[in-house]
């Protein structure tokens, strides 16, 4: 159900848009920003789960589900590695984790260079997760595979380098000609409010995934742990994923069916091939598990309290070396 009402909400104000019915350039701005929302809500509730085997249990199913990230201007291929082998395996961990490497005027590690603007970056932040999605859109994911290509990533998980790059190139093509080249010519409106209609688009979907993930590593209480001179990690990978990770708004019902689970982000670390659907559950069994063993279980009662702490942690993160 949840699958059916994120593609109606992604779809059904595109057919709109592209129908030429709307005599107002702002009701498409309007309808764009509606698809906005259903971007999110397709990547966070149904191509994450896909991705990681979790939908269905067949893996061929998996995979055609996971198309649907090349449907809203992302790539499958790539998001694989930076996501499940990258970040699932090497947690906040300086230079292995890619979501905490060097992001442009972002500092998300305290082992990175600490530089005199990133004091500013609680603030500016926000305005650069808004184009989060544009960025994977235009550029992104054609120099992220050149970077895994360089690294032996690509090889490592049995992808060819050129014929990914072909198919990114084309999907890109194909999601342009539709999202913005198709409502151009049809809308009916002038191409101002087109184009800032999808932009819009993408700052809703941006902002929207970075609320979500961000507050799940990004926290007060959250560690960055280095490798040893041996470089090993000295905690074991589950132990190191409840160090490393935190929950937030977990009686939210709103929240985490938008969100597709992920603010049970611990439990999504442990089990990232169980459906996100069940997380509920196994986060009594996880709670108390890590009571039993003196473990952390670090967990944000509000969705707000998370985004303040995350506010906290990047202020923290952009004045200490």
């Amino acid at each position: 159900m949840k699958t059916f009402i994120m593609f109606m909400i992604f779809f059904v104000p595109y057919g709109f848009i592209v129908a030429g019915v709307m005599e107002s350039g702002w009701m498409i701005v309007l309808l764009y920003s509606m698809m906005g929302v259903g971007t999110a809500g397709i990547g966070l509730g149904v191509m994450h789960d896909a991705v990681h085997g979790a939908y269905f249990k067949s893996p061929k199913f998996n995979k055609m589900m996971g198309l649907s990230m090349y449907m809203i201007g992302g790539s499958a291929i790539n998001w694989r590695i930076q996501h499940n082998v990258l970040h699932h395996t090497y947690t906040n961990i300086d230079s292995m984790d890619d979501d905490i490497t060097p992001k442009f005027i972002l500092r998300f590690s305290p082992h990175t260079k600490l530089r005199a603007y990133h004091k500013y970056q609680h603030i500016y932040a926000w305005f650069l997760y808004t184009l989060t999605t544009l960025l994977w859109v235009v550029s992104k994911d054609i120099v992220q595979l050149r970077s895994f290509k360089e690294r032996g990533l690509l090889k490592g998980q049995g992808v060819n380098y050129t014929r990914a790059m072909l198919f990114v190139v084309l999907s890109k093509v194909v999601y342009i000609s539709y999202t913005l080249v198709l409502p151009l010519l049809f809308s009916g409106v002038g191409w101002g409010f087109v184009v800032s209609g999808f932009i819009l688009m993408h700052f809703v979907a941006g902002i929207s995934l970075g609320v979500i993930f961000q507050p799940a590593h990004l926290t007060e209480e959250v560690a960055f742990p280095l490798p040893n001179e041996d470089h090993k990690i000295e905690k074991s990978w589950a132990e190191h994923q409840m160090f490393t990770t935190s929950n937030f708004a977990n009686e939210n019902k709103i929240v985490t069916w938008f969100a597709g689970g992920l603010n049970y982000q611990i439990e999504h670390h442990l089990y990232p091939r169980v459906c996100h659907v069940h997380y509920k559950a196994i986060s009594k069994i996880v709670r108390e598990t890590a009571a039993e063993f003196k473990l952390p279980y670090i967990a944000n009662e509000t969705f707000i309290g998370a985004l303040k702490s995350h506010s906290r942690t990047l202020h923290y993160l952009g004045t200490h070396s």
